[in-house]
């Protein structure tokens, strides 16, 4: 028995469409991923930028406190430290310590009136007031 043969110019070239619906499905799914990690990326640079600004407030609030060579009073005090456009409020603690040259000073900075802390600064002044040359 003779089997036919189907003549090369017949046989179709090409892909299926469930194999074209297949691909656009793994696009479609690898796109989406991109998005979502674009838009946490986003989120997180806002994040970071104002954690950045925050800390220029309290870098700021020390080296000022070092500048004047003063001797801070013991105690809290609120202030407003905003960078540009972002309202930030700034809360300095002074504390004794044991040593009776020193004072340490904590500087938070919070976002607006809020309660979310974004930075905590923590050092510590001398009196160079009392200090033996």
């Amino acid at each position: 028995m003779k089997t036919m043969r189907v003549p090369r110019h017949a046989r179709q070239r090409g892909v299926t469409l469930i194999e074209v619906l297949i691909a656009l499905a793994i696009v479609a799914i690898a796109l989406a991923a991109a998005m979502r990690a674009v838009g946490s990326l986003a989120a997180t640079s806002g994040a970071l930028h104002q954690r950045l600004l925050a800390g220029w407030s309290a870098d700021s609030e020390l080296a000022r406190l070092e500048l004047e060579q003063g001797w801070p009073d013991a105690g809290t005090r609120r202030f407003n430290c905003a960078q540009g456009a972002l309202a930030l409020t700034c809360v300095e603690t002074v504390s004794a310590t044991p040593n009776n040259l020193l004072r340490r000073v904590e500087v938070s900075v919070y976002r607006g009136d809020s309660s979310e802390r974004l930075v905590q600064r923590v050092t510590v002044l001398a009196d160079e007031t009392r200090r033996a040359l």
